[in-house]
């Protein structure tokens, strides 16, 4: 398939690039970062765009079977939140327009847990439940988690009003070689005494989510668009789930059974049912007990072999 991959250069997009030039895809990446001009091919072709621009997304869009939309501002804290809501909604709905237009048969949206609301609240509040799965209901109060909320209802839209397929995956914190050690470690060293997490502990491995958004290109779906999250299988605390709720949260969170005993706190049920995804990565793959970033996994960093960075390097 032609496959257009958006926000390229980020961790999600990179990865995801890399993930289809192996499966055999051919492959194009668009953001806003400028190309390195007579570098050559490395495995797919890059086109700088800004999306939020109508004629960048239906010029980029041209042409590709299944676009996979990861650009976004990908927090709401390091920005205004009006250019944060600007800038991913308004993206959103020209790829998901440009879709329409250029006769694109699938997008894959990258939406996000925090459709529910409460990892970026400013009233702070928790699911009444665990494992958190899509019948929760969200309540979004910032300007990141409303412009993911209003992205799945442009994808709604976009399905009633043409051909074109539709789903979204809510990734939960997404983590790499990179990252692992600084966003998790706290969490192993000290499960009990650090902040509680309004996810209950979920995250993903970005090779992980970046399989899923391959199978998001390749499965069968319905006429209707879906949203499913895409976790991995265990938590980032490394203990019992039912231990962490009733330690931050006690009688006020309903754990109900449990797939496994150190289960995320969200569910990834629907995402296998829909897509047959599975996690195959945990941290412990990167990590020590004590959340140090393991040797093997320094020296993939250091020597730019992660599927990071080689996804980035296909770009260039």
């Amino acid at each position: 398939m032609q496959i257009l991959v958006t926000g390229a250069h980020g961790k999600v997009g990179a990865a995801t690039v890399n993930e289809l030039i192996e499966a055999g895809h051919t492959v194009t990446g668009c953001d806003i970062v400028p190309p390195v001009y007579e570098a050559g091919s490395f495995g797919a072709s890059y086109v700088q765009a800004d999306l939020t621009d109508l004629g960048d997304a239906l010029t980029v869009v041209r042409g590709h079977d299944v676009v996979i939309h990861c650009a976004a501002l990908p927090e709401p804290t390091r920005n205004v939140p009006s250019t944060v809501f600007r800038n991913n909604l308004m993206a959103t709905f020209n790829v998901a327009e440009a879709c329409v237009r250029m006769g694109a048969d699938r997008l894959v949206n990258v939406s996000s847990e925090t459709v529910t609301g409460m990892a970026f609240a400013e009233r702070a509040f928790h699911a009444p439940y665990a494992q958190i799965d899509e019948d929760l209901v969200g309540h979004p109060q910032d300007a990141y988690a409303l412009a993911k909320t209003f992205g799945e209802q442009l994808m709604d839209a976009m399905v009633a009003r043409s051909d074109v397929q539709a789903v979204s995956l809510r990734p939960s914190w997404v983590q790499w070689e990179g990252n692992y050690e600084r966003s998790l470690g706290p969490w192993l060293r000290d499960p009990f005494g650090s902040e509680p997490s309004a996810s209950f502990w979920s995250y993903v491995d970005v090779y992980d989510l970046a399989h899923a958004l391959r199978l998001a290109c390749e499965c069968v779906l319905h006429d209707w668009h879906e949203a499913v999250y895409v976790v991995s299988a265990d938590n980032g605390a490394g203990r019992p789930l039912e231990e962490l709720i009733a330690h931050h949260f006690g009688e006020d969170v309903e754990v109900r059974p449990l797939p496994r005993e150190d289960a995320g706190g969200i569910s990834y049920a629907k995402a296998h049912d829909l897509l047959g995804y599975e996690p195959r990565h945990t941290w412990r793959d990167y990590l020590t007990e004590e959340g140090t970033l393991v040797g093997r996994s320094q020296l993939i960093l250091q020597d730019g072999q992660t599927g990071v960075q080689l996804g980035r390097r296909a770009l260039s």
